[in-house]
């Protein structure tokens, strides 16, 4: 192989790995542009949408405190009406035993 060979044959390669570092660059700029749609996507619909859920859950969990207290008031409620329950029950055999003493 001559000298003049050899320099076709470099010339060749070099001119594949040339068109093979064009092909990767191309892919490399297709990558770069989805990952900025990704990132993008992310900070527009993921973030926005994360934001909203968790505003939401705030909201509930005030909801839900306030609709304890309430709960627990109306349970503190239920237990003064069962205790007055029995206190007027135990009247109303007092005074049905006065009466029937008085008669």
């Amino acid at each position: 192989m001559t000298v003049d060979e050899k320099l076709d044959l470099l010339l060749q390669k070099v001119t594949a790995a040339d068109s093979h570092l064009e092909r990767i660059e191309e892919k490399m700029s297709s990558m770069d542009d989805q990952v900025t749609d990704i990132r993008l996507h992310l900070e527009n619909v993921s973030d926005k949408n994360i934001s909203l859920l968790a505003e939401n859950y705030s909201n509930l969990v005030k909801k839900l405190n306030a609709n304890n207290s309430i709960t627990d008031q109306q349970i503190a409620y239920q237990i003064k009406v069962n205790y007055l329950m029995e206190d007027v029950e135990k009247l109303k055999k007092e005074i049905a035993e006065l009466k029937n003493k008085i008669a």
